[in-house]
């Protein structure tokens, strides 16, 4: 986890410098995909319509909080208040990121003289895939760490959340709103978000053990002093 930590973060600074210096060839790239899947969109009006449901409903970020805000709240009903702290934590804080992002960079959403949907604020990273691969993550995470033994069907919720995750990005992109770049960076802060998060968790957890350890397993050498 630590690794998969530092690499996406690497690669999501790095991306986030090529964006702000205005790199030719990952603008040229973006701007053909974005222009190609523009067109198709055009010319497949229903499945632009799929595309919006799942975009605006499906995956929307508000339902990915809310989604969140129930593993917090299942979480602290069972009494596992330091998990459901470190959810609703880390997802406040991947939300700020987001937000602080979009202000520093500034970057502006793909312009189309016939769009087909629209969105607010700027568009580098994409909040949509940054908030479902955070969501995703952590509700893999949670059911890992108190039902992944009784629950048989973790490889099918395994495989919705990355089509989740790699979906949102797909509409995103799709229906104009957002460059490739935008979610690509939104998949990579995210997974770094939930990464340090785990590792965070289980350092905060090892050090609590060690607080609580038997006197004569944290104490010995105190005892020999003391003798």
């Amino acid at each position: 986890m630590r690794t998969s930590a530092l690499v996406s973060g690497v690669l999501a600074l790095t991306l986030l410098v090529l964006v702000a210096v205005g790199w030719a060839p990952l603008l040229s790239f973006d701007r053909s995909v974005a222009e190609a899947l523009h067109r198709s969109a055009l010319a497949h009006p229903g499945f632009t319509h799929l595309n919006r449901v799942l975009s605006d409903w499906v995956w929307d970020p508000w339902t990915m909080r809310a989604l969140a805000a129930a593993a917090t709240v299942l979480l602290w009903w069972r009494r596992d208040r330091r998990a459901a702290l470190w959810v609703a934590g880390t997802s406040l804080l991947a939300v700020g990121l987001q937000q602080a992002l979009k202000a520093l960079v500034g970057r502006d959403r793909p312009y189309w003289t016939d769009p087909v949907d629209s969105a607010r604020y700027a568009a580098f990273p994409s909040g949509h895939a940054m908030t479902a691969t955070v969501t995703c993550g952590l509700l893999l995470w949670v059911l890992a760490l108190h039902w992944r033994e009784e629950w048989r069907g973790w490889g099918t919720l395994a495989g919705a959340a990355l089509v989740s995750v790699l979906g949102v990005g797909w509409t995103r992109v799709y229906l104009g709103v957002h460059w490739p770049s935008d979610v690509v960076e939104g998949w990579l802060l995210g997974w770094c978000c939930v990464s340090v998060a785990v590792l965070t968790y289980r350092w905060n957890e090892r050090r609590g053990a060690a607080g609580h350890a038997p006197e004569g397993e944290g104490g010995g050498s105190r005892m020999g002093e003391r003798r």
